[in-house]
């Protein structure tokens, strides 16, 4: 009998459940596809992994560069003596105006200046308060008590001052609140410890907050201290000198410590952007590499089942088939073995398509398929 009788002999049989090693449903055969997922080369943990290193790229390099830029501007930016002749620098200068410029001075307040609320004869001109609450929250997911603290009050009170140099020549400060690097000198630090009876505890552990208490801070610029302005200098109408935030956007600095120190803080934070930027394009990289060998073995198993069933082809090939059809197809002849039952009952094709890894005869599963040779 030939393949074609055998097919129009033997049709697929319809959809219900038989036992023994005859007809089996039609519920082994795989439903055709038009889209496989598995053939996509990227995963969604994977893009999600190679997008937020790609964001994350872009943005440590955007601080990079703002941050590189600042630098090169601090380089560029001329040093200024405060003295007498800096009036007369300005007044030659067109527009009266110096956009970037380095001075160093002493803190004289204009007029009265402001006196700490805890320590006796601390005077200053910038001062902050702030009231910090401290708590212990639970963490259900590491099961501790982590350290949680939040902002109860602040406040910053400001009166004007002066940067006076060694003959007592004066640049007026404004805006100091938007300069960069003011590191304020704390004179008053106070822990109060928080106290709570039996119900409290109960209470506490109910919520799953334990307060610690409060911290009490006051912080000032004191008169007297030496700051290192960086910014636009200017001469007003009334023939005051002013330093004041850059009209071109560049960053405003005022800070307790020296110039090259502040230079080189810039300089380190800089390069750490640019590390994080790439340590970020390198995971990314690293995605897409791991992606690609993954894909690649894919494409590799792919290729040797196509050899495979290449191979089984050829070993189904004639005209006459013997009487061991295959139970699925009944149209090709037995030409695999299953393991590791190793039942021999259908052909290579037919255990391909199969919607799960089963054996038709016996129900076991498939771990592998090794091609029958007959002799």
């Amino acid at each position: 009998m030939t393949r074609d009788n055998r097919r129009r002999t033997f049709p697929l049989p319809a959809e219900s459940s038989t036992s023994g090693g005859g007809n089996v449903t039609r519920s082994f055969l795989k439903k055709p596809r038009c889209v496989k997922m598995n053939d996509f080369p990227l995963k969604t943990v994977e893009v999600v992994c190679l997008g937020t290193s790609v964001a994350l790229s872009g943005l440590f390099y955007f601080l990079y560069r703002k941050k590189r830029k600042t630098v090169n501007r601090l380089k560029e930016a001329p040093r200024l003596s405060l003295d007498k002749s800096l009036a007369s620098i300005l007044n030659a200068t067109p527009g009266k105006c110096l956009q970037y410029v380095i001075i160093q001075g002493r803190v004289q307040p204009v007029g009265e200046p402001l006196r700490s609320q805890f320590q006796e004869g601390s005077i200053g001109v910038v001062q902050k308060l702030v009231l910090r609450e401290h708590k212990l929250v639970w963490n259900s997911l590491a099961r501790t008590w982590t350290d949680s603290e939040r902002i109860l009050h602040q406040r910053v009170n400001t009166v004007p001052f002066n940067l006076v140099g060694s003959d007592e020549a004066a640049v007026r400060v404004l805006c100091p609140l938007e300069a960069s690097g003011l590191d304020m000198e704390i004179v008053h630090e106070k822990f109060h410890q928080a106290s709570y009876g039996f119900t409290d505890i109960i209470g506490q552990y109910l919520s799953g907050e334990k307060p610690k208490g409060q911290l009490e801070m006051e912080e000032m610029v004191k008169v007297g201290a030496t700051l290192t302005g960086v910014g636009e200098l200017f001469l007003d109408t009334d023939c005051t000198l002013k330093l004041r935030p850059p009209a071109d956007g560049s960053e405003f600095f005022l800070t307790p410590v020296d110039f090259e120190t502040m230079q080189a803080a810039q300089a380190g934070q800089a390069w750490m952007w640019r590390a994080l930027g790439l340590a970020c394009l390198l995971a990314g990289v690293a995605v897409l590499l791991w992606a690609a060998r993954r894909h690649y073995r894919h494409l590799q198993a792919r290729r040797e089942q196509e050899r495979l069933r290449r191979e089984f082809d050829d070993l189904g090939e004639g005209d006459e088939l013997p009487d061991n059809a295959c139970v699925i197809c009944m149209s090709r002849a037995r030409s695999c073995v299953l393991l590791d039952c190793g039942h021999v009952c259908c052909c290579f094709q037919c255990s391909q398509v199969l919607l799960q890894p089963i054996c038709p005869i016996c129900r076991q599963h498939i771990n592998r398929v090794v091609p029958l040779y007959q002799a």
